[in-house]
């Protein structure tokens, strides 16, 4: 079993209280009848302290979930496609069309308007919510999978890390004007961990207020890259 979690703590959701999801990724079968099926989402209400299983029928293997900042959107990557929950209506709100690539990862920017999804196929895209459900802009810079994504929460920057044993930080500037596009800037190859069996950097994730990006690899470190 793998568990992936996600938290909402704005108050903005499906009863308008704290939720806290888990993902669980089960690879093996269950004989408990009552138990959650195979690539389940639950999410839990904490006031409550109760726990739904509002997405039945998963379409493929769910890779991510993550929380809308502001709205009562709910985001499931699966390895198709990357789907969106209007949590008050219960209802899907959109759907996000990408490549070919088997979907790997997936990170949502704070303004929450913005979608960067990480694919087998190398490519990282750059999805405008409020332009398009196709990516606005492809992503090509990594020699293989692309298998982590990571929105800093208050500087302009992103990253990703591949199988090529390297994390790709960008400069990535969104504008409140409507009209402008966001400005993407390569910024630096991080580089560190050794690529173990063909898999390289799993997973990247930034510092909350600090411009210092965590990796972790398939060589069992964790780094830290700072200014």
């Amino acid at each position: 079993m793998s568990v992936r979690a996600a938290c909402h703590y704005s108050g903005h959701s499906l009863l308008h209280a704290p939720l806290l999801t888990f993902l669980c990724c089960l690879s093996h079968c269950c004989n408990n009848a009552a138990a959650p099926p195979l690539q389940s989402v639950l999410v839990h209400q904490l006031s409550r302290h109760s726990t739904q299983n509002p997405f039945r029928k998963n379409r493929g293997r769910v890779q991510r979930v993550a929380f809308h900042p502001l709205k009562p959107f709910f985001f499931v990557a699966t390895q198709n496609a990357v789907r969106i929950y209007n949590l008050a209506k219960q209802a899907l709100a959109k759907k996000l069309l990408g490549g070919s690539g088997v979907v790997s990862c997936m990170a949502l920017h704070p303004s929450g308007d913005h979608v960067i999804v990480g694919s087998e196929d190398k490519r990282l895209a750059w999805y405008d919510l409020d332009l398009s459900t196709s990516p606005y802009k492809a992503l090509r810079y990594h020699a293989y999978a692309v298998r982590g994504a990571a929105f800093h929460s208050t500087y302009p920057l992103f990253a990703s890390s591949s199988d090529d044993g390297t994390a790709h930080v960008f400069h990535g500037r969104v504008y409140a004007d409507l009209m402008t596009n966001p400005l993407i800037v390569p910024v630096k190859i991080l580089r560190g961990h050794k690529v173990v069996d063909s898999v390289g950097v799993l997973d990247c994730c930034f510092h909350p207020t600090q411009p210092w990006l965590f990796t972790a690899g398939a060589d069992g470190d964790v780094l830290l890259f700072s200014n």
